[in-house]
């Protein structure tokens, strides 16, 4: 069997906001799109990326009000980012060294899609627990 490559497993579905965007339509996109990050973009290029958790941790939990802070003020900037022809254990080994549980997927300087520790587990093993999880429907 090949080995997949990452652009055979990441999302497509990518949202990117600019550094100004505030919190509170951060949400509102992540809620509409059903999704866990919106990358930060400024003139196509990728500036950071912000999470579920960043806005939790970086703003509410701070007693920050979401409409008051802006994407820029919170996202994580140094990104660590995989080309789409990548192996999975190359973006397994960048997750693993930065600590990270997404990885936006670039071409060049485009943003192309974003892969997940899901989308990993689902395309290395499908019975996993992580995979089964990572592919139930969304809890609302």
């Amino acid at each position: 069997m090949a080995t997949k490559s990452i652009s055979d497993v990441m999302t497509t579905q990518v949202r990117t906001v600019s550094p100004d965007t505030s919190l509170q339509e951060v949400a509102r996109i992540m809620r509409d799109a059903d999704l866990g990050d919106v990358l930060v973009t400024e003139n196509d290029h990728l500036v950071g990326i912000v999470t579920d958790r960043d806005m939790v941790v970086r703003c509410v939990a701070e007693n920050g009000n979401p409409a008051d802070h802006t994407a820029g003020e919170i996202c994580s900037s140094e990104v660590a980012t995989v080309p789409p022809q990548s192996d999975i254990r190359d973006a397994v080994n960048t997750m693993r060294e930065g600590a990270v549980r997404r990885l936006p997927v670039v071409d060049g300087d485009r943003v192309v899609g974003v892969v997940s520790m899901g989308d990993l587990a689902q395309a290395v093993d499908e019975k996993s627990a992580l995979a089964d999880v990572s592919s139930a429907a969304p809890n609302r």
